[in-house]
């Protein structure tokens, strides 16, 4: 079918309707204890998904988010585009300046922080395969899958928390947000590994191909493209209504070079974040226009997406507790030592290590992908 049914855009505009009442509801909840809005979004997604409706109220579940047809199609997309809009508004409050000169200490973090959960959750994983799964055997690229799903901290999930407890812009939320950005890009390389491994035919120069397109694209937008987007921006305030032309042209872009690094292999929240750097980064960005932004897409396009997380997965058929305990624990465990000691090495005081450590815990965006 080319288009929606009158019966599918029903259910559509529903979905969104009810995604973002119960992610307002349960955000706004979850501040009262003290806790981000996200963590009431993710919630909310639980409770609209299979693991609470879907478990009592099967029917009203299924109408409400089908798993066939059009409907999840439109809305993957929807909520796909949500994430790709909120990494450009997190670029946007990169301040390139604190990066620069956190910029060693990012590096130390990003590396430990990569390194130590790759190693342990491999040698887990590849020592004790049982504990995963009955006749599981030693497995190459099982373990490679698992020791990288352990390394890698969710860019989405940790822009959004710091934005939420007002961290972004400290020292401290520089160096995560850094550390993460590296963190992303390594562990798309490497999760590109692990599928080469897995395809028969795969082409192993695929993995230089990602990396030297993702340098070339970074660079160039970050010097070029910032200098051009300066130029630019006064003559579009002037020329254009405003804020309206400011936000279309940077979302236009924003898209542009998240489909390029879709593209050569790299998540599209890449490209969108390094776009929003570009923008934010500019003397000619009014404060206005980025705080309209940031307030159109914190409140209305992130939610959906942290909402759709909760969808997807089920958390109570074939929930084996043991398991859980044990993915959690490596999880938390590796990357606090590793992101820690990462902090640790690039001088940051033992408090600031274990607020790093933790503020890389932040997992749930590209594991699940």
């Amino acid at each position: 079918m080319s288009k929606l049914a009158h019966s599918e855009m029903i259910t559509l505009i529903l979905s969104i309707g009810i995604m973002l009442l119960m992610a307002r509801f349960l955000g706004e909840l979850a501040r009262k204890f003290k806790m981000p809005l996200v963590v009431g979004e993710i919630f909310a997604g639980i409770i609209l998904g299979p693991s609470i409706l879907g478990s009592y109220y099967p029917a009203l579940n299924q109408s409400l988010f089908p798993l066939q047809g059009n409907v999840p199609i439109a809305l993957n997309g929807i909520t796909s585009i949500s994430v790709i809009m909120l990494l450009f508004v997190a670029g946007m409050e990169v301040e390139l300046a604190i990066i620069r000169k956190q910029g060693a200490t990012a590096l130390k973090t990003s590396f430990l922080g990569l390194v130590i959960p790759m190693i342990l959750g491999f040698y887990v994983a590849h020592n004790y395969a049982h504990w995963f799964a009955d006749g599981q055997q030693q497995n190459l690229v099982f373990s490679l899958f698992f020791g990288t799903a352990m390394s890698i901290s969710a860019l989405p999930v940790i822009a959004r928390t710091l934005m939420d407890l007002k961290l972004f812009k400290t020292k401290i939320g520089m160096i995560i947000i850094a550390s993460a950005m590296v963190d992303d890009v390594i562990g798309w390389l490497m999760f590109s590994v692990v599928l080469a491994l897995m395809k028969t035919g795969a082409g192993s120069y695929a993995v230089l191909y990602t990396l030297g397109f993702t340098l070339m694209y970074a660079a160039i937008v970050l010097t070029v493209g910032k200098k051009l987007i300066d130029k630019s921006l006064p003559w579009a305030q002037k020329n254009f209504s405003w804020p309206g032309g400011v936000l279309s042209i940077a979302l236009g872009l924003s898209f542009i070079g998240a489909a390029f690094t879709e593209y050569i292999g790299i998540h599209a929240i890449f490209g969108a974040f390094i776009m929003g750097i570009a923008f934010g980064d500019s003397v000619h960005m009014n404060e206005k226009t980025r705080e309209i932004i940031n307030q159109f897409v914190t409140n209305v396009f992130a939610p959906l997406f942290f909402v759709s997380v909760g969808l997807k997965i089920n958390f109570i058929v074939n929930f084996d507790l043991n398991l859980v305990l044990l993915v959690l624990s490596l999880a938390i465990v590796t990357k606090l030592l590793g992101a820690g000691l990462g902090a640790l090495w690039g001088k940051l005081t033992w408090r600031e290590s274990v607020a790093v450590g933790f503020g890389m815990n932040a997992r749930g965006a590209m594991e699940i992908i």
